[in-house]
């Protein structure tokens, strides 16, 4: 069974800065493309940001500048640095992962519990 678990939220002032971490745990192949969702109270759920194997990063117009994102291969985990955090980036944060479980098998696509980022004065 694989597990992602998120953590790092918490309440920060805007401007702030805030750092979220997310691990795939369990049994599996391989680990492809990871990313960071995020939803707001009312709203649908909006990518973030994503990052290949390779490293190739993609940002949400909204973030780009403020957000970096990076994973450590060796460790199945994805970062989510957080700076000049607006209210706007006030949401649940949710990591996403697609995993193939076993060599030559497909990939399926995995959700994290969430962690509340909360961008307050």
């Amino acid at each position: 069974q694989v597990q992602l678990v998120e953590s790092g939220g918490g309440l920060v002032q805007p401007g702030g800065s805030l750092r979220l971490s997310c691990k795939a745990s369990g049994t599996f192949f391989e680990v492809y493309q990871m990313g960071w969702y995020r939803q707001a109270p009312g709203k649908q759920r909006e990518v973030v940001a994503s990052i290949t194997t390779y490293f190739n990063t993609d940002y949400a117009d909204s973030v780009k500048g403020r957000f970096t994102i990076s994973r450590d291969n060796s460790k199945n985990t994805v970062y989510l640095q957080m700076i000049s955090l607006k209210l706007e980036d006030t949401a649940v944060y949710y990591c996403n992962a697609d995993i193939r479980m076993v060599h030559g098998g497909i990939t399926s696509q995995y959700w994290g519990q969430g962690t509340q980022v909360t961008v307050s004065s």
